[in-house]
């Protein structure tokens, strides 16, 4: 994750991390790390998402630890005073009891969004895994969310498996949208770069020689 950050650092990108799990060590590691952004999956219920909000503020807004090893040295000696304001905190609906929670997460003080895991939403509502499912149930689930967050002024956002279904979603509202990963996208090209070779004409066969009599 350090190296990863320290490429970022090299670019105006904002960096961000998705944490393992809501374990507040690991959020304040990713943030003392230099990460700008924390989404934190499987966030269920106002409980969950106090505890991961809370380990991204300094005190009095919550309880994150004074320890900005690389941050300090990436945003500046500044840092500490504006990191409560500057660190955005997005907790992840992966599950049908985060959606039965909506408006008691989304109404989480100094949570700034909602970001839809759809795989992990997908199979707890008991569909599929997979993205870019267009099931009505799946497309309800994703128009609660946003509607939550309209009502609680906070962002909406959401991952998803392809331009088309990323397209989609910002026509229907969403501030954010991620498209697929660095592995899938590797893998997809490969896959298309193999399928357009093995379609391309084949070089015709040497004719044989004739034989003498």
């Amino acid at each position: 994750m350090v190296s990863m950050l320290q490429g970022i650092s090299t670019t105006p990108t904002i960096p961000m991390v998705r944490v393992q799990w809501n374990d507040p060590a690991a959020v304040m590691k990713a943030l003392d790390a230099g990460a700008y952004g924390i989404i934190c999956p499987m966030v269920n219920s106002r409980a969950d998402c106090e505890r991961f909000v809370g380990a991204c503020r300094y005190a009095p807004r919550g309880y994150r630890s004074s320890g900005p090893t690389r941050a300090l040295l990436y945003g500046g000696p500044d840092y500490p005073a504006k990191a409560n304001d500057t660190v955005i905190a997005l907790a992840m609906v992966e599950t049908r009891e985060a959606l039965g929670n909506l408006d008691e997460i989304a109404a989480t003080p100094e949570l700034d969004a909602l970001y839809i895991g759809p795989s992990d939403l997908s199979v707890s509502l008991g569909l599929p895994h997979g993205l870019d499912r267009s099931e009505e149930t799946m497309l309800a689930a994703i128009r609660s969310v946003l509607e939550a967050c309209r009502r609680h002024r906070i962002k909406a956002c959401i991952h998803t498996g392809s331009t088309s279904y990323a397209k989609r979603m910002i026509a229907m509202g969403f501030d954010l949208v991620t498209v697929l990963s660095d592995s899938r996208l590797i893998t997809l090209a490969g896959n298309q770069a193999i399928q357009e070779l093995r379609a391309a004409p084949q070089p015709a066969a040497p004719a044989k020689p004739a034989m003498p009599y």
